[in-house]
């Protein structure tokens, strides 16, 4: 296994516009890595071409829509032909968030490729609930915030002798006594990115000191996506040395007197 600090996981879909994307799992799909693959798609959200008719109108576009397109793009154009042998296909999932137009709240779907079978697009809650979602790797955060491990399930069922058929029911109880609602509407954005950044930061530390490969590393990249400002990065890694790369910068001054 190799394990890479520098993937990039967050995405903005379409400039100007209020709509993102973030990923886990594969980190690519044959030779195209996820990130590629994710700008292959975005220029298609900004040109559109012969086959994909997706340009977005800016005065007209959903989530939905763009989470829809995403899933036609990655899992029946890329996905499937490159893992034929579905014991073979790897885990990937994405997450579609933003604002479609003229919407008064944002929406949130998720298209996942688990154990070689497709999930969504998902709507994860309505416009009008308040909430977190997590993934990839969520050992930290399951614990933390929903007072569970992911192994729980297998300790009722084996130690306990819950039957299987009682176990959802039982996780949800447990799950809803010992949760933390950190996340409340009225909270700032400041502190919603604030939080955003522990909670990466701590998966990293935990992954770091659990046996096995550390699976979450590398710098830490935030987005912030409001109704009036948009897409805005907050934390970002950059290839290019701004120094190395400038941007030639023209400036015409008009003399009224000639």
């Amino acid at each position: 296994m190799n394990v890479y600090d520098n993937a990039v996981k967050v995405f903005n879909l379409c400039k100007g516009l209020p709509i993102g994307v973030i990923t886990w799992g594969a980190g690519s799909i044959g030779h195209a890595s996820t990130a590629t693959i994710i700008k292959d798609f975005r220029q298609l959200l900004t040109e559109g071409d012969e086959k994909h008719k997706w340009r977005l109108d800016r005065g007209a576009f959903t989530v939905e829509a763009v989470a829809q397109h995403l899933r036609e793009f990655v899992f029946d154009e890329l996905y499937i032909p490159a893992f034929q042998v579905p014991q073979q296909r790897p885990d990937l999932g994405f997450i579609i968030a933003g604002y479609s137009s003229r919407a008064p709240m944002a929406e949130e779907f998720k298209v996942e490729m688990r154990g070689g079978n497709l999930d969504g697009p998902t709507r994860l809650r309505s416009r009008e609930e308040t909430g977190m979602t997590w993934g990839g790797n969520p050992e930290a955060v399951n614990r933390l915030l929903a007072g569970v491990s992911s192994g729980l399930p297998m300790v009722l069922q084996n130690l306990f002798k819950i039957p299987p058929a009682q176990l959802p029911q039982v996780m949800l109880t447990i799950q809803q006594s010992l949760q933390l609602p950190l996340v409340l509407p009225a909270m700032p954005l400041q502190d919603a990115i604030d939080l955003a950044d522990f909670l990466v930061d701590l998966t990293i530390k935990f992954s770091r000191f659990m046996p096995g490969a550390p699976t979450v590393g590398g710098p830490i990249e935030i987005a912030a996506i409001s109704k009036h400002e948009g897409f805005r990065w907050i934390k970002r890694k950059y290839y290019f040395d701004r120094d190395l790369n400038p941007r030639e910068v023209f400036t015409r001054v008009t003399d009224p007197l000639n």
